[in-house]
């Protein structure tokens, strides 16, 4: 882990800590993770640098062979928990994919703003986090991974995603780590 600066216009994005998502069988309790974005959200929110609260509300319509939720989804499966209910300034994302930036707005609305760099939380790790890692990476952002703040489905995936994808994509550290360069 290796977190060494975050760029003056940097944003926090943190990924589906939603109804639905938090009620699946992740490998760690999803209340600590939901407890260390949030004190995320609020060393941000104090610096005056954008939160933005993603949240899944479909999935892509490709095929694919693990089967996906059947039927209806709960009434309250994308609403964010209210730890996490945003605030005036913040930016809301909903998504239908893995990736926070595939057919949404948030590259604009973070262009917009000068951002240069992100720092990505949340559920599930190998999912939307990466999804929207490798996402930001593309698209030019230095990319900073908060690998406390986030759980997956799976433990093999989880530790892959930490261990061997997110340092080639940015770089990893702990939320106090986050914090603390926050200043």
């Amino acid at each position: 882990m290796a977190v060494t600066t975050l760029d003056a216009k940097t944003a926090l994005i943190v990924i589906d800590l939603q109804h639905g998502i938090i009620r699946l069988p992740v490998v760690h309790d999803p209340k600590p993770v939901i407890a260390l974005s949030t004190s995320l959200i609020a060393a941000f929110r104090s610096k005056n640098l954008p939160v933005v609260l993603v949240n899944v509300a479909g999935g892509a319509p490709g095929r694919n062979e693990q089967a996906r939720h059947a039927g209806e989804l709960p009434a309250d499966w994308a609403t964010l928990v209210d730890e996490v209910a945003p605030q005036s300034g913040d930016l809301t994302i909903t998504k239908h994919s893995w990736g926070a930036f595939n057919q949404t707005a948030l590259h604009e609305e973070l262009q917009q703003r000068g951002i240069t760099q992100v720092v990505i939380c949340g559920i599930a790790t190998s999912i939307g986090v990466e999804s929207t890692a490798r996402q930001a990476y593309e698209l030019g952002y230095n990319v900073t991974l908060a690998v406390d703040a986030m759980t997956d489905l799976n433990l093999e995936t989880h530790e892959n995603s930490i261990k061997r994808i997110f340092p080639r994509l940015g770089e990893t550290g702990t939320t106090a780590e986050v914090i603390a360069l926050l200043g």
